[in-house]
């Protein structure tokens, strides 16, 4: 056949950095501080109840749409207790499987053919191709180094006839960026002003560093505009189990459930009872999280300055963005196609999150949500890069 067989819309994409890296990882016995996720599994009460959730029955065949009840109530309450956001568990939550197809979901049930979505770039991975397979023109705001924090004047200079929502990431993967009180104002003063729709991906919200998260669905006017999108993966360790939602109007629900309906349906039945009890788990769980992630956070970013990166501040997320130019390196994707061989280490090029490839260039991102004696070894491996 002389046609191409890949949807063209999906020749930029292929396979992920995560899915090649990773497997590099495997190859060489290397330690992975590429992907973003834990080395440990997350509370064994939560584990366990997804065990008798499967001993039960509950969850094993198709559970409804929206996601079980249990679920969508203890979203509900988590939205009112952190942030005084009241929803109705039956008619404004849906349960999605993984934030991704959340995301997924919401940019292809409210979004035509040639509308513009504006986010914040470098981008988590799926977006880009979300927003292609859905027709749309992705617009981006780069963040740059050292701070990462947001151009509000280009942000509100890239706003067209033709935008439809803005796709806002916040605490930011990768750059571990979190948007200030007076950022989060602004962009929704803009989304009021450009009667614009708002998606935020808020999946660590619950992972910053002695900074406040704040919902752009709380502040005035934003609440009827706003998809506010979240998952269980990263808060409670079980990134595998793909428990995300979506909370917002039910206006707005039903389009991204019109959307989900043909994605997956539903997906990751008894995990949905598991994260359920999870969401109620005591503030001093959460704080505890935080602090834990924050002294490895802490720990790697010393070790690589040490060694000779340039570090830069993350005050969320699971990750800390590095700068290889004072290691004497120009390229951080051949950097780190070499950096198992060398070092065995395995990390990300930043470049892959950017349309603007010149801005994330030498920039290189090291997760750091894993067991203290791994990023020790971690860093002992990488010390051969010292000069």
């Amino acid at each position: 056949m002389e046609r191409p067989l890949l949807n063209r819309r999906l020749e930029p994409f292929g396979t992920t950095i995560f899915t090649e890296m990773s497997a590099r990882a495997l190859a060489t016995g290397s330690i992975n501080l590429g992907q973003g996720f834990p080395d440990t599994d997350g509370p064994a009460s939560v584990a366990q109840r997804a065990m008798d959730a499967i001993a039960k029955g509950e969850g094993n065949q198709y559970t409804p749409l929206p996601g079980v009840p249990p679920l969508r109530h203890a979203v509900a309450r988590h939205q009112q207790r952190f942030y005084g956001l009241g929803y109705d568990p039956d008619s404004e939550v849906l349960v999605t499987v993984g934030a991704t197809e959340a995301i997924a979901s919401a940019i292809f049930g409210l979004t035509e053919h040639g509308d513009e979505v504006i986010a914040l770039e470098p981008f988590y991975d799926s977006y880009a191709a979300t927003i292609a397979m859905a027709g749309a023109t992705r617009v981006g705001v780069t963040l740059r180094a050292p701070d990462f924090r947001p151009d509000l004047d280009e942000l509100a200079s890239k706003v067209t006839d033709r935008t439809r929502l803005l796709l806002i990431n916040t605490p930011h993967n990768p750059t571990g960026m979190v948007l200030t009180a007076a950022e989060t104002q602004a962009i929704a003063d803009l989304a009021i002003a450009r009667d614009l729709l708002v998606v935020t991906d808020e999946v660590y919200e619950h992972l910053t560093y002695d900074v406040p998260h704040i919902p752009l669905a709380g502040l005035p006017g934003m609440r009827e505009r706003t998809g506010t999108i979240s998952s269980g993966g990263k808060a409670f360790g079980f990134t595998g189990w793909k428990v995300g939602w979506a909370t917002a109007t039910p206006q707005l629900i039903t389009a991204v459930r019109t959307a989900k309906q043909f994605l997956s349906f539903v997906g990751s039945g008894p995990f949905q009872f598991a994260i359920a009890d999870a969401l109620d788990l005591p503030d001093e769980y959460y704080r505890e999280l935080a602090a834990d992630l924050k002294a490895k956070r802490d720990l790697l970013s010393d070790g690589l300055r040490d060694i000779g990166f340039t570090v830069y501040p993350s005050d969320g997320t699971y990750f800390v963005t590095t700068d290889i130019t004072s290691l004497g390196e120009r390229d951080g994707t051949e950097f780190c196609l070499g950096l198992p061989a060398r070092a065995g280490v395995v990390a990300i090029p930043s470049a892959v999150f950017y349309d603007d490839k010149e801005a994330g260039r030498t920039q290189v991102r090291f997760a750091f949500c894993k067991r203290t004696e791994v990023l020790e070894q971690a860093l002992s491996r990488l010390a051969v890069l010292k000069g």
